[in-house]
């Protein structure tokens, strides 16, 4: 298989030589496997993960199927994240020319008129799910023309939530159309996608060498709520870190944290979620891959298009809401043979939670090691980088249990007690019973 070219495969002479302009001329593994196949007019079902050249694997037939004069658009290929779908119609537009196809990209954050002209008059769009339907319900153009359909990455799509879009869009192209489905996965919900999508295809499963792995130090830090922000600051005072990956919860969060990184010299931070405009997304992701930038600051969403080299140290600044989510963040330091550092923060009321996700992840020694839980009215200073070395009140991190009495300074005015206490000293009762902080 190795021997064969895009022409053994069968790839038109302008495909062809506009891949070779581009210094593309031996097919990858998963290239091999599946252009002869969608050239034929298969459906197909591809298992085959990001990185292994899939992209081409379906546009390169794509581009040979789509004639110029055919009625648009002719072929739709769906993506879950406007970053692929940029990548995607970057990889296909030189080798789209050299048959004088057009292909357009639909996605959020950019001026929807001109996307939607762009689109209509286009042979190939490419697309996330939710500005799809928006320029469908404003009639921009319709999928009745469409004789190729393509999912990308479609596991992603189902994680995202976007099956019932999809759905719909799915029902609005024909029924005869050819269906290309590409996913990391096709067990449990992708498989059950693809059943219900194709039509007696044709599958391949690509496994390409697993590169090399470096180790993930993986480390827990115990805390109180108010000391997150000077705790990362020492995190990321660290002369040892490279490029660090910062992950929240919310776009507000996001933006919030790095005007408290800028105010701090020396800290280079920008913010990657969904409320970035396309412009300002690629333009933060430049910069961290270049170096402008040290830290970068992303929601889970925006940060699935991010896949840069050298990040030392991912740090997860608002815990995952699941396993799945701690592997993919994590996932993104330790590549290409490079050691990397995982550190969590972690507050009282998400213990359980985190203890669960480690023990997952045979993690637990490492956990356990960092102590137990901070209680809510503790003040945490960092003692170093260790997580076992996280001080709550001047004790060890694993000494101030919730539930038990502060070891942190007195504040005057701080009470607790609750409303219903407040409410009795403003009636003026004793409150010789309340405690500070």
């Amino acid at each position: 298989m190795s021997s064969q070219s895009f022409a053994d495969l069968g790839v038109s002479r302008p495909v062809v030589e506009a891949l070779a302009d581009r210094g593309i001329e031996t097919p990858f593994t998963v290239q091999q496997q599946v252009i002869e196949d969608v050239l034929a007019g298969d459906d197909v079902l591809v298992q085959s993960p990001t990185g292994s050249g899939k992209t081409l694997a379906f546009g390169v037939p794509l581009v040979d199927l789509v004639q110029a004069g055919s009625r648009r658009p002719s072929a739709l290929i769906l993506a879950p994240t406007r970053e692929l779908a940029g990548q995607i119609v970057d990889e296909m537009e030189s080798i789209a020319r050299s048959r004088a196809l057009s292909i357009a990209a639909v996605y959020g954050g950019v001026g929807i008129q001109a996307q939607a002209r762009k689109a209509a008059r286009a042979h190939i769009v490419v697309a996330c799910p939710g500005r799809l339907e928006d320029l469908l319900q404003r009639k921009a153009f319709t999928l009745d023309h469409v004789r190729h359909l393509v999912l990308d990455e479609a596991d992603r799509m189902l994680d995202m939530g976007f099956k019932p879009s999809v759905d719909r869009i799915v029902k609005k192209t024909p029924a005869d159309r050819q269906t290309l489905f590409f996913s990391a996965t096709l067990e449990g919900a992708a498989g059950r996608l693809a059943s219900a999508y194709t039509r007696r295809p044709r599958t391949h499963v690509n496994r390409p060498e697993p590169e090399k792995v470096g180790r993930i130090e993986h480390r827990f830090i115990h805390l109180s709520h108010q000391a997150k922000v000077e705790t990362l600051l020492n995190e990321l005072e660290n002369t040892e870190r490279g490029r660090t990956l910062v992950f929240v919860r919310t776009k507000h969060g996001a933006d919030r944290l790095v005007k408290k990184l800028g105010k701090r010299s020396g800290i280079r931070a920008a913010a990657m979620h969904g409320n970035k405009s396309q412009n300002q997304r690629q333009r933060a992701l430049a910069d961290f891959e270049r170096g402008r930038i040290d830290t970068l600051v992303a929601t889970d969403v925006a940060a699935r298009g991010i896949d840069v080299a050298e990040v030392t140290h991912v740090i997860h600044y608002d815990v995952p809401e699941d396993r799945d989510t701690f592997v993919h963040r994590s996932g993104r330091t330790a590549r290409a043979g490079a050691d990397g550092v995982g550190i969590s923060f972690v507050l009282a009321d998400q213990h359980n939670d985190m203890r669960k996700i480690a023990s997952s992840l045979g993690l637990s020694h490492e956990y356990e090691q960092s102590g137990g839980p901070v209680s809510i009215h503790g003040e945490t200073r960092t003692g170093g980088h260790g997580g076992g070395k996280n001080r709550s009140g001047g004790n060890p991190a694993g000494a101030n249990r919730s539930g038990g009495r502060p070891g942190g300074p007195k504040r005057s005015g701080n009470r607790s007690g609750g409303d219903g206490r407040r409410r009795r000293r403003r009636k003026g009762k004793a409150n010789a019973g309340l405690r500070r902080d």
